[in-house]
């Protein structure tokens, strides 16, 4: 049964001997704690500004994308606030997994939080990515009359994915295992039984594949909106909002590549390889992962519109419109205007 091969494979034999008296920064106490409480401040300051701006938002585009960063702006603070209160517990009062968790069902659901909360802000960039391609090369795709409930069921659907994959263990395919220092569940990277490398496989590819989709849509969508922008079509198409969104859009999918390609890879590698797992770069990796949530928030609060447009004007309309540094200085266009280029004012009532 499941239950039964969890729980024997939850507990490593030398457990044992996990202790906290590691003094190595990458494993230290205040490391995790200060990760936590810096992620969850961002994430909290990054959901207040987002849902101020979208409550001031008309562009159905703009609702849209909007909505599908405060999906990614609370599965990240829920994955700190889950993840980080394990780990900073156990951390600080010096608890034995195996004392306190014997059957390993805590374990399994600090597993299953990792690979969920994990996969979530991956597969959630490559949905965005979808939904900006689209908008960029097919506006007339979009009707006007879809809900911007749409992005809710969308959110709602990415997140059941991640559910799903993060319940296999639980359904027989792989096991959650205990990882040093003693304070952490995750996959067990080490096993060479099949199920378990196919877990591991599972969830290494559909990291990948999901930055890999990012990777190809984004820079079609860049391109597209380069040659429309900075074109001689310029003034053809209204692009409200559009610069912004793929702005964040492309340094998410960076971030995200930074912070998550070393674990995703070293899992594959290790998989495919059958060499032998260095702890210490698994907790390190993994740390490196966490960055991405704390990270992502600042994306948000710091790549204002205003910013985006003068720096638009700056590379593509310096030489042709030699007023247009003006608005620079206080990013003070008249009110109402929301044109990404010279010539054209286009309303943030625009259908898309």
């Amino acid at each position: 049964m499941a239950g039964n091969k969890s729980i024997a494979y939850c507990f490593p034999l030398n457990a044992t001997y996990y202790n906290y008296s590691n003094n190595s920064t990458v494993a230290s106490q205040y490391f995790s704690a200060v990760f936590s409480v810096l992620g969850l401040s961002s994430n909290l300051f990054a959901l207040i500004v987002l849902v101020k701006t979208f409550r001031h938002t008309k562009s159905r585009s703009r609702s849209s994308f909007l909505l599908f960063l405060c999906g990614l702006v609370v599965t990240d603070f829920m994955g700190l606030l889950v993840t980080g209160s394990i780990v900073v517990s156990f951390r600080m009062t010096n608890s034995r997994w195996m004392l306190v968790d014997p059957k390993c069902h805590f374990c399994n659901f600090m597993g299953m939080s990792m690979v969920f909360y994990g996969l979530c802000p991956l597969l959630l960039g490559a949905t965005m990515a979808v939904e900006r391609f689209v908008g960029i090369n097919w506006p007339f795709a979009r009707s006007a009359n879809i809900p911007k409930s749409r992005a809710c069921y969308v959110v709602a659907a990415v997140w059941v994915t991640a559910g799903l994959i993060s319940l296999l263990p639980i359904l027989g395919l792989g096991s959650y295992h205990l990882q040093p220092p003693g304070s952490w569940c995750f996959l067990n990277i080490s096993s060479q039984f099949p199920v378990d490398m196919a877990f591991c496989l599972i969830f290494s590819l559909v990291g990948l594949l999901s930055l890999f989709v990012s990777f190809v849509l984004n820079t079609v969508s860049v391109v597209t909106l380069l040659r429309v922008c900075c074109g001689q079509d310029s003034t053809q198409r209204r692009r409200d909002y559009e610069v912004e969104m793929m702005v964040q859009l492309i340094l998410i999918m960076v971030i995200a590549s930074i912070c998550w390609c070393p674990l995703l890879i070293y899992i594959l590698r290790t998989v495919l390889s059958a060499v032998d797992v260095h702890r210490d770069f698994v907790l390190l990796y993994l740390r490196l992962a966490t960055l991405n949530q704390i990270c992502d928030p600042w994306i948000y609060i710091l790549c204002q519109e205003s910013r985006l447009r003068c720096l638009l004007h700056k590379l593509c309309f310096r030489t042709k419109h030699s007023a247009s540094t003006a608005c620079c200085s206080g990013y003070d266009l008249p009110r109402g205007t929301r044109s990404w280029t010279p010539g054209s004012i286009s309303s943030s009532d625009a259908p898309y």
